[in-house]
């Protein structure tokens, strides 16, 4: 299997989606924000639909598209019910604007489905480059911006208290998510991303009780549906994004199931 270069830069991806994703997929289930990176995964087609179209890079549609929309959620307020009858209002045209701009395009119904469900096999060095290079950039945001963003997203009855920066926090966070739908989206692809930036996020909680712990629960759970789904993809041939879906709902269920048998003893 790895035997072929597409197979190691495939897993060596899987590394750095893995990560971005455990650390992104934590605040978005804290900030409850995972009805925006559903979103966002739309914009993302329509923003790689656009660069089609256009002549650019995919990456790049996506970059401009998701970024955007990102910065126009983030002023349009604070209140979770305004941003999301906006969020509504954006993701069925995008989705349209998606499908517009590949029929004006001369590129086929299999690139189209490329977009939509990502080639995580078909990844190149050009990709992986693009993907790690914007993975580090990602990380050190973050990095510099850890501690406000988890007093924001964790402790809403303290952040009340300290306006000062979080609306400038909850639009960088929107930003940094934007990033990483466009990172992500265009190897497990864009209807899909959510899935590894929601379901390992979610199950991390009912194993783990300290943000770190989630993170590194995530993380784990993230790549082992990655490189497992890879794995499984190899000797079917069947699509490396269902066993991906499939091998996250396992481990979401596992943990509801923990949680229930720990309710019941208790």
């Amino acid at each position: 299997m790895f035997n072929y270069a597409f197979m190691q830069y495939a897993f060596i991806a899987g590394i750095f989606i893995a990560l971005i994703c455990a650390v992104m997929g934590v605040f978005v289930i804290a900030r409850q924000t995972s009805f925006f990176a559903h979103t966002l995964s739309e914009i993302g087609f329509s923003g790689a639909s656009f660069g089609v179209f256009a002549g650019i890079s995919p990456l790049a549609g996506m970059l401009l598209f998701t970024c955007c929309s990102a910065l126009f959620i983030g002023f349009s307020g604070e209140k979770v019910s305004r941003r999301e009858s906006s969020i509504s209002v954006f993701s069925g045209i995008f989705l349209g604007l998606g499908v517009l701009f590949l029929s004006l395009s001369n590129k086929q119904a299999n690139y189209a489905t490329s977009i939509l469900f990502g080639s995580i096999v078909g990844i190149d060095a050009a990709n992986l480059r693009d993907l790690v290079c914007l993975s580090i950039f990602l990380l050190i945001l973050i990095f510099f911006t850890f501690r406000k963003l988890a007093f924001n997203s964790f402790d809403a009855q303290g952040s009340e208290y300290n306006q000062r920066y979080n609306k400038l926090i909850s639009i960088l966070f929107l930003l940094m998510l934007a990033l990483t739908v466009s990172i992500t989206a265009q190897i497990i692809g864009a209807l899909l991303i959510f899935v590894l930036l929601t379901i390992p996020a979610s199950a991390s909680k009912y194993y783990a009780h300290s943000l770190w712990k989630m993170i590194g629960l995530t993380f784990i759970f993230a790549i082992t549906g990655i490189w497992l789904g890879l794995y499984l993809s190899y000797l079917t041939n069947w699509p490396v994004s269902f066993f991906i879906t499939v091998i996250e709902a396992l481990i979401y269920g596992s943990a509801i199931l923990k949680q229930k048998i720990d309710d019941h003893h208790n």
